[in-house]
């Protein structure tokens, strides 16, 4: 690559930092949309699976809760590693290695899903060995008995997502999963009336197997169709080395979303050690389902994030690699804001939503007070994940995540909590300092990111596995 090529830069950066948010925007909106039907769907199904009772609710609750801290965070995470390749082999348009690397993700969360599904039909052993009731045990294990099925149909569904996103297919996704939440409600009161609580867990896979299956068809259509790339093949033509880069990948990418989601999972059971637990827990439950809101923005700027950088990576142009990093920074800080801003703003009229206990809602202004703190920072965090992911570097986001959260985070929150006395507060203010920490270690990791090493990277690769099907051909 020559000198010059690489200091190809515009000449009006405002304008074609706007260019630059325009592409973004195509990309991050219906994501955001998507993302924000999915936790539309699971707060849906809360709400039916309150109706049947306060042990249905528990315990169905508590079994959501294993499912994703077992089965639904690992599942995502290593889709996630689809996300550097499809995105880099898109920006160098070898479609080879799209749909290999589609058909690797599924087979690989295929057999993943095997022994979390053992996992799964333990579950009331497991509960029961860590203290919990036998009978909310019992219908926990229910409950994820009916769920099985999600496991197969995520691991479809996922890759689906992934492989048209990087793409900047997104407006399929979008309408796929709108029309799926739309359709949970009438499947909910069905299968709700007829079958109770499994009715209520057969109609959360249902959902998504109508969603994959729009998807899928989508797929086949838009590959088959006038200038598809169906015929280009690569779908099995997979080798050793393939397997050894995908594999490189999951587990950095599945660590640091794990991480992420256990993190939170902690942050609760911790709340309920607190001397006034059944508040503290009433408290936090209410506030995290406002970040749960917040949290489908995040995710797709992070999203958009990697899509691209990885493009642009993939297409040889690091320059382009760059703006698209440092753009998506920016919209980070102020989408920051603007989520912390409606979060404080929203504090008064929160609580009451969910509760009538005075002391509830107290507790929960003061702590979106906090929380609104936290997802300043959390905002560019996310997105700084997205953008080392992009780079096919996601290791990068796993050490941060450790030492933010793991180190520094969680031990100072407890001695806040417990040894300072300062409750939930303490925990929060523990939790903020490890997010400023983790958000200082990837802003330091990422300004010395050398993005021409990285575009020559991918496109090298690109071109080995070009050579490598013709070679076969």
């Amino acid at each position: 690559m020559s000198e010059a090529k690489t200091k190809k830069w515009p000449e009006n950066l405002i304008q074609n930092a706007i260019l630059e948010m325009k592409l973004q925007r195509g990309i991050v909106l219906p994501l955001i949309a998507m993302n924000f039907t999915w936790f539309a769907k699971t707060a849906i199904t809360t709400v039916f699976l309150g109706r049947l009772g306060e042990l249905s609710l528990a315990g169905a609750t508590l079994g959501f809760t294993f499912a994703n801290v077992t089965g639904f965070s690992v599942l995502n995470g290593l889709s996630g590693a689809m996300e550097p390749i499809c995105g880099q082999a898109f920006g160098a348009k070898n479609h080879k290695l799209l749909h290999m690397t589609l058909v690797m993700a599924i087979s690989l969360l295929l057999v993943v899903s095997i022994p979390i599904s053992f996992l799964w039909l333990n579950v009331d052993k497991i509960l029961i060995k860590f203290g919990q009731q036998e009978d909310i045990s019992m219908v926990a294990k229910k409950y994820l008995v009916y769920l099985l099925p999600d496991l197969v149909i995520t691991s479809f569904l996922c890759p689906l997502k992934v492989y048209l996103s990087t793409q900047n297919v997104t407006i399929p996704i979008m309408l796929s999963s709108a029309l799926g939440v739309a359709l949970h409600i009438p499947i909910n009161v069905l299968l709700s009336m007829t079958k109770g609580l499994e009715g209520v867990s057969m109609s959360y896979w249902i959902t998504d197997l109508l969603i994959m299956t729009l998807l899928a068809i989508y797929v086949v259509i838009s590959e088959n169709r006038k200038g598809g790339k169906w015929n280009e093949g690569g779908w099995w033509e997979q080798e050793i080395l393939d397997w050894i880069r995908l594999l490189k990948l999951c587990g950095p990418c599945c660590l640091t979303t794990c991480l992420e989601w256990w993190c939170y999972e902690i942050l609760v059971l911790l709340t309920g050690h607190l001397p006034n637990a059944k508040q503290a827990v009433g408290v936090i439950a209410i506030v995290l389902n406002f970040d749960y809101l917040v949290y489908s923005v995040m995710l797709s700027l992070a999203a958009c994030a990697s899509i691209r950088v990885s493009n642009e990576i993939g297409a040889d142009c690091p320059h382009h690699a760059y703006k698209a990093a440092y753009v998506s920074l920016g919209l980070s800080i102020v989408s920051g804001f603007l989520g912390g801003s409606v979060m404080a703003a929203a504090r008064g009229i929160w609580g009451p939503l969910f509760s009538h206990d005075k002391g509830i809602i107290r507790g929960v202004k003061r702590t979106m007070l906090l929380m609104a703190l936290i997802e300043v920072v959390n905002f560019p965090l996310a997105v700084c994940g997205g953008i080392v992911r992009g780079t096919a570097r996601p290791w990068l986001g796993v050490y941060a995540n450790i030492s933010g959260f793991y180190l520094l985070a969680l031990p100072l929150g407890v001695i806040l909590a417990f040894k300072v006395q300062l409750g939930l507060a303490g925990l929060l203010i523990g939790f903020m300092v490890g997010v400023v920490v983790c958000l200082a270690l990837l802003l330091m990791l990422i300004a010395r990111i050398d993005w021409v090493g990285e575009a020559n990277k991918a496109h090298m690769l690109a071109n080995n596995q070009e050579e490598a099907g013709e070679a076969n051909d």
